[in-house]
């Protein structure tokens, strides 16, 4: 117990670097650990040296869970065997003087003694004490299921190890960003961040599909609360092998498909453009993905045209769902569609998208490309409000601003071990309060012959707390009572009792 106890403490210290510092494989905020490389370029590669930034997955702390693992079973397993054997056992004998036992009364009883004995056993029973008849005594316990629930105690702490490790080897991560009217299929592929544990079973992953049919996100127009959310939610069809269906995803309300889910973590605005090369070609139409910057949803984006003739178009730049202007230039004043405008830069030649190097999809590598000038000779930059074009100089194509449409941000977990530390969970705090609330006690009856002329014995009660606590006000006397086949202990002359502090 003491190598587990240490084991446990080494454990939480060793969670702490996971808690103050950027995790990698966290899809909340997949780039964190980026920007501390950024922030401290000397420190970080030292601390990534030690896995600081991966400390869930990192060995040494896989180290300390194992052994804690072992530890804890060759701990809890004996124990639970051990109180388990104890629960069963019998009362054991009455101690040879009752009279010094915390708890104890006396009185005499004209039945007989073999008789006597019964009526007690048959009354103990009756309160639910575990009884043995033995020679002239009568041998109880009651309290038993406070070692059940010191068992279930032990063993939950046992049974939550085995599903959080569950859940970090056979669970995933991910984030997925999904345009209105666009859809979702449940393949690593899809995903825009996809953080598989171990023996995460990639290419099986839960066969599934859905569409994000609209998205509505309502914000405070009370000047004290201007921009502040007040709702979002999504509303999305899919299908599965399970059957399909439309549900309402919210924060608080995720998609579950057995076992597979889906939060509602965030949205943004995806324009919807057209963009036609030289020939009048239409070479990309749609919603893109604009990621927002600020609160008032001031949002990054970039549309990428590789199959432009005669030259490849690429286009960066802002959308502002309300446009407004400050000293650095546009920005947006409201989250809300009020005054929506894009305002985009063009570029042309070379996307680098031919030669299978991977890129992402919400930035633009500008080596090399050259940026298309405008009259005044400086960078072509146009903001565009719904229907209008932007067209490029010497016939090299066009942008044209069609709509606004909106995406939604799911993060999806998958963690087959968390049912398993629910009922760990439940398991622990059932066994803790039980172990708590109940007092287990033993208790004796012994009967004697006395004045065998008169036909009287004298019948003596002794009870005994099992734990530290104090044993329940008046049990003892409303167990004479039940011996003596009243509800409540008459006064007599005949009847001695007297109760004494338990030794500390």
């Amino acid at each position: 117990m003491r190598t587990a106890v240490i084991l446990l403490s080494l454990l939480a210290v060793a969670a702490v670097p996971g808690s103050v510092l950027p995790q990698r494989n966290v899809a909340s905020d997949p780039q964190a650990v980026v920007r501390y490389f950024v922030q401290h370029p000397e420190l970080a590669p030292w601390m990534d040296r030690l896995s600081l930034f991966n400390v869930y997955g990192s060995p040494w702390f896989a180290a300390i869970y194992l052994l804690l693992l072992v530890s804890m079973t060759g701990c809890v397993l004996p124990r639970c065997a051990r109180l388990w054997r104890e629960s069963r056992a019998a009362p054991p004998p009455a101690p040879r003087h009752l009279s010094r036992e915390p708890e104890y009364a006396s009185f005499t009883t004209a039945e007989p003694a073999d008789q006597a004995l019964e009526t007690a056993a048959a009354a103990l029973r009756r309160r639910r004490f575990r009884v043995r008849v033995v020679d002239d005594e009568v041998r109880a316990e009651k309290g038993y299921l406070r070692e059940t629930g010191n068992l279930a105690f032990h063993l939950s702490l046992l049974v939550l190890l085995v599903g959080i490790a569950g859940g970090r080897l056979y669970g995933f991560e991910g984030r997925v960003a999904v345009a209105e009217g666009s859809s979702f299929t449940n393949v690593s592929a899809e995903y825009d961040e996809f953080f598989p544990s171990v023996w995460t079973d990639v290419e099986g992953l839960e066969p599934l599909s859905f569409t994000l049919d609209s998205f509505d996100a309502e914000f405070e127009t009370d000047p004290a609360k201007l921009g502040e959310p007040r709702s979002f939610d999504a509303r999305v069809s899919y299908e599965s092998e399970e059957g399909s269906g439309a549900v309402q995803v919210k924060p608080n309300s995720p998609l579950d498909i057995n076992e597979t889910k889906f939060f509602l973590t965030g949205h943004g605005y995806a324009p919807e453009v057209t963009v036609r090369d030289g020939t009048g070609a239409v070479t990309f139409s749609g919603p893109v993905i604009f990621l927002p910057s600020d609160s008032n949803f001031t949002s990054d984006g970039v549309v990428k045209a590789p199959d432009a003739q005669p030259v490849g178009l690429g286009f960066q730049g802002l959308f502002l769902p309300t446009a407004a202007t400050d000293g650095r230039g546009p920005v947006s004043a409201f989250p809300g569609p009020v005054d929506p405008q894009l305002v985009m830069t063009a570029f042309t030649g070379d996307l680098g998208m031919s030669d299978g190097t991977t890129q992402s999809v919400y930035t633009l590598d500008t080596t090399n490309l050259e940026p298309v000038l405008g009259e005044d000779g400086s960078p072509l930059r146009e903001p565009l409000r719904v229907g209008e074009t932007m067209r490029l100089p010497d016939d090299q194509g066009s942008l044209t601003f069609d709509g606004v449409s909106r995406f939604a941000n799911f993060q999806v977990a998958y963690d087959p071990g968390k049912e398993i530390s629910l009922v760990a969970a439940l398991l622990l705090l059932g066994g803790l309060t039980t172990s708590l609330v109940i007092r287990r006690r033993r208790l004796w009856v012994r009967v004697t012959d006395t004045a065998p002329a008169e036909g009287l014995v004298a019948v003596e009660v002794a009870m005994r707390s099992l734990t530290r606590r104090q044993l329940p006000a008046g049990d003892l006397e409303a167990v004479v009572a039940a011996l003596r086949g009243h509800d409540t202990p008459p006064p007599s002359p005949s009847t001695q009792t007297h109760t004494q502090e338990p030794n500390r």
